[in-house]
C-alpha cells in the first residue's frame, strides 16, 4: 500500500515517525518548507513524554505523484473542499481517505471524495509542533489510542488502515462510530474549548476547582444533546466516558467532579489547538468542535448554552474584544 499523511504539524509528524519508526512507510506532506527541509535532512525528532529521531519520508504538496491507497487527512477541517479537491487525483480508485480531524468531519471529506472512499478515526492522544522537525507527544505512551469506523458501509476498507494506525497504537474498530466520535468531541468540547479560551493545561482545567466544575457541565451538557438525539457515546480507551463523567442526579455529579482528574491524568500536558490559533490572530476551529454539539442540540430543541458561550468567547478572541486568560472562564457563572 502507499500511505500519505497530508497535514504533517503536530500530530501528523507524530504519527508518521511511529509509523516510520515501526517498520511502515508513509509520505508525511505537509506545505511548511523549513519543516520538510529538517525532516529531510535528520529525520523528524519526536519529544515530551517519548524522545526518539527516526528518518522519515517528507513532501511538499507540490512534490507528490502518483496515486495512494490511504491518505490520512490532519489538516484543519475549515479547509477540507479545496484540499480535497486537490487530493482526490492522488487517491487510488480503491483507496480511502481517513479524517482524524475533531469534531465530525466525515460528511464533509465524504462530500467530495464520495461516502465508499471516506472512513474517520478518533484519536486519544494529543501533541505540539515544535517546527524544525520537531514535535512533542504531551500524552502518556500508554494513552495512544485510535477509534476507527466509518458513519457509512465501507467497512470493508477499515482493515487496512487499521494495519497502519496500529504501528503507533491500539486500534479499536466501533460499529458505533458516531458514538465514538461524540465521546472525543464531548472531551474536545470541554477540554479543548476551555483551553483553547484560558490558555491553561488539561491538567491546570482540572486542578483549578472551578475550571473542573465549568468542563463537567460542557461535557454533561454535550451527554444530554447525545442523548436528545438518539446517539449512544461510545468508550474512549476502554471507558464508558458517558457513564463515568455524566450525570442526572446531585451524587452522580459530585462522583463524576471526583473522578475528572483521573480520567484526564495521561493528558494533563495537553493545551488545546485552538489556543495556539487565537495566540496566532487566526481563526480557530469551536465552530466545528463546540458548534456540533449546539447545531444538533438546535434540531432537537436541546440548547446548548455552554458550548455556545464558548464559541461566543473564541469570536470575541479572534476579534480582538477579548485576551486569551483564565479569567474568560468566570463566564459560565451564570449557567451553572
Amino acid at each position: 500500500m502507499r500511505v500519505a499523511i497530508y497535514g504533517a504539524g503536530a500530530m501528523g509528524t507524530v504519527l508518521g515517525a511511529f509509523i516510520t519508526k515501526n517498520g511502515g512507510k508513509v509520505d508525511l506532506i505537509t506545505r511548511n518548507k523549513e519543516h520538510v527541509a529538517v525532516l529531510r535532512e535528520g529525520g523528524a525528532h519526536i519529544t515530551g513524554t517519548v524522545d526518539f529521531t527516526v528518518p522519515v519520508s517528507a513532501l511538499l504538496p507540490e512534490e507528490m505523484e502518483g496515486r495512494y491507497d490511504i491518505i490520512f487527512l490532519m489538516t484543519k477541517q475549515r479547509h477540507n473542499a479545496e484540499i480535497l479537491d486537490f487530493l482526490l487525483p492522488f487517491l487510488s480508485d480503491g483507496g480511502v481517505v481517513c479524517t482524524t480531524q475533531n469534531g465530525l468531519p466525515e460528511p464533509s471529506v465524504a462530500e467530495v471524495v464520495g461516502e465508499e472512499r471516506c472512513c474517520g478515526c478518533a484519536v486519544s492522544w494529543g501533541a505540539t509542533f515544535v517546527g524544525r522537525g520537531e514535535a512533542k507527544l504531551t500524552t502518556r505512551p500508554d494513552g495512544l489510542e485510535f477509534a476507527l469506523g466509518t458513519l457509512y458501509k465501507n467497512t470493508g476498507k477499515l482493515a487496512a488502515v487499521a494495519s497502519v494506525l496500529s504501528l503507533m497504537g491500539r486500534v479499536r474498530t466501533e460499529s458505533n462510530f458516531i458514538g465514538a466520535r461524540w465521546s472525543k468531541l464531548a472531551i474536545n468540547c470541554a477540554f479543548s474549548g476551555l483551553s483553547a479560551i484560558s490558555g491553561l493545561t488539561y491538567g491546570q482545567i482540572c486542578d483549578d476547582k472551578y475550571a473542573r466544575k465549568v468542563a463537567q457541565a460542557i461535557l454533561n451538557e454535550c451527554f444530554c444533546v447525545a442523548r436528545a438525539c438518539g446517539i449512544r457515546p461510545g468508550r474512549v480507551q476502554g471507558h464508558d466516558v458517558a457513564k463515568i463523567l455524566g450525570y442526572r442526579t446531585a451524587l452522580k455529579r459530585r462522583i463524576s467532579y471526583a473522578l475528572i482528574p483521573v480520567a484526564m491524568k495521561k493528558h494533563r500536558a495537553l493545551v488545546s489547538g485552538m489556543y495556539y490559533d487565537l495566540k496566532a490572530g487566526r481563526v480557530c476551529e469551536t465552530d466545528l468542535v463546540n458548534g456540533v454539539v449546539s447545531r444538533y442540540g438546535a434540531r432537537v430543541c436541546a440548547p446548548a448554552r455552554l458550548n455556545e458561550l464558548v464559541q461566543e468567547i473564541a469570536h470575541e478572541i479572534e476579534r480582538g474584544e477579548r485576551k486569551i486568560m483564565p479569567e474568560n472562564i468566570k463566564e459560565f457563572e451564570k449557567y451553572i
